[in-house]
């Protein structure tokens, strides 16, 4: 879609940016949106937020917004794993993910006061994994695995078992993965 050049409307706004996520299977940032839309950022993120509201399975991610499609929908398979490493294994872990075709969807740690946090990653390649962790540099982050000395869960999406077997064994090597035994 092009850039309209002139303000959107509400509720005609809303349905364009629908449609825009829909179409494609990345994030897309607010501020492309917005030029997309003729609004700022900011009504884009007021948007976002309506559509949320009526259950439209809309997140953000450190790349932009994203349209999550069911697992059925995109012929994926999911686990939950459960990690265990240092900071500097951070890069090591995504990208041993990635690299067997793996798409990290999350991760999650259980915060003693907090209960349950969990942050959306949506990592699928290199580039992104680059991406999420030059942001955590950049802004000077924390990793939610800070919080719990490591310990951490990750939700992973493969197009089959074997991919996600391989990427166990290879982070099982490497002492990421808690052994479930």
């Amino acid at each position: 879609m092009k850039k309209t050049g002139k303000k959107m409307l509400g509720e005609e706004r809303r349905e364009t940016l629908l449609s825009l996520l829909k179409e494609k299977n990345s994030p897309i940032t607010g501020s492309e949106l917005a030029e997309k839309t003729g609004v700022s950022r900011q009504v884009i993120v007021g948007d976002i937020n309506l559509l949320k509201a009526r259950n439209i399975p809309i997140i953000a991610t450190s790349q932009g917004y994203l349209y999550m499609r069911s697992p059925q929908e995109n012929h994926l398979i999911e686990k939950t794993i459960v990690c265990l490493h240092s900071r500097s294994q951070t890069e090591e872990e995504l990208n041993i993910l990635v690299d067997h075709g793996i798409t990290v969807k999350n991760v999650a740690v259980e915060h003693p006061i907090y209960g349950d946090l969990t942050a959306s990653l949506m990592v699928s390649n290199r580039k992104e994994v680059e991406h999420f962790l030059t942001k955590i540099k950049l802004t000077n982050s924390s990793l939610l695995a800070d919080l719990t000395s490591g310990i951490h869960l990750h939700t992973i999406a493969a197009p089959n078992k074997e991919a996600i077997e391989k990427a166990e064994k290879e982070l099982k090597a490497a002492g990421i993965l808690v052994d479930e035994n």
